[in-house]
């Protein structure tokens, strides 16, 4: 088995064997041979945003799925996902030249008091693995902060993230300042971390806790599909 995989030369593939074959590099964190694929197809004249939609966002897809059903577990799925980073490295660019559709932005951070990022950082990079831009604010973020990158970035969603439960109050604090500023209603709000619950979501007064990075990219992708869906009505 190890001498076929050996003996695999990916552009020796077409592209219906090369994309699945791209599916399961990035399912196992190979990093050089997703981006030799990302530069395969380009080279056959695929448009970046084909690449993006076609091997990376769908294969990140399978790798969210297995993640959230517990099939992979976060140091896999961290693989993954800076597979997929190097991978995306070769097509923003690209995109950004031929102004390629996104699904959304976001804009998230680890709140005030805070240093644990790994959960955050996991979010960040399924969100862009699923064709969001995601500015990432870092860790020990306070509400200046974030209510100036919203302001500077627009962005369609605020994510925040706690690890501890003595920052988790924190949250709301940056909401509050949101709605007394009138602007809570201009942003989705989503909130994550391993303390947090879906009832101390709705008591913050957060759009949804979401309790996995997996959840988190679904939760996304609902409410901007939601969105869109009221602004064709209105």
């Amino acid at each position: 088995m190890a001498e076929d995989e050996d003996e695999l030369i990916l552009a020796d593939l077409p592209d219906e064997e090369l994309v699945p074959q791209m599916h399961d590099d990035l399912y196992d964190g190979l990093r050089d041979e997703v981006v030799e694929g990302v530069e395969i197809l380009l080279a056959r004249g695929w448009e970046p945003y084909r690449v993006l939609t076609e091997a990376l966002v769908a294969g990140m897809t399978i790798v969210g799925k297995d993640f959230r059903d517990g099939i992979l577990f976060v140091p896999e799925v961290l693989l993954a996902a800076n597979a997929m980073k190097a991978g995306m490295g070769l097509l923003k660019p690209l995109l950004a030249e031929t102004g390629a559709p996104k699904m959304g932005k976001m804009v998230i951070g680890t709140v005030k008091g805070d240093i644990h990022d790994i959960g955050k950082n996991l979010v960040s990079m399924m969100m862009e693995g699923a064709g969001f831009e995601v500015v990432d604010l870092g860790i020990n973020t306070d509400v200046d902060r974030y209510l100036g990158a919203l302001e500077t970035e627009q962005p369609d969603i605020l994510g925040m993230s706690a690890l501890l439960t003595t920052t988790m109050p924190y949250m709301k604090i940056v909401i509050d300042t949101m709605a007394e500023r009138g602007i809570r209603d201009d942003y989705i709000v989503l909130v994550g971390g391993a303390p947090l619950n879906e009832e101390f979501g709705r008591a913050i007064g957060a759009d949804a806790y979401c309790r996995d990075a997996a959840v988190a990219v679904e939760t996304a992708k609902a409410f901007i599909a939601r969105k869109h869906n009221q602004a064709v009505v209105a």
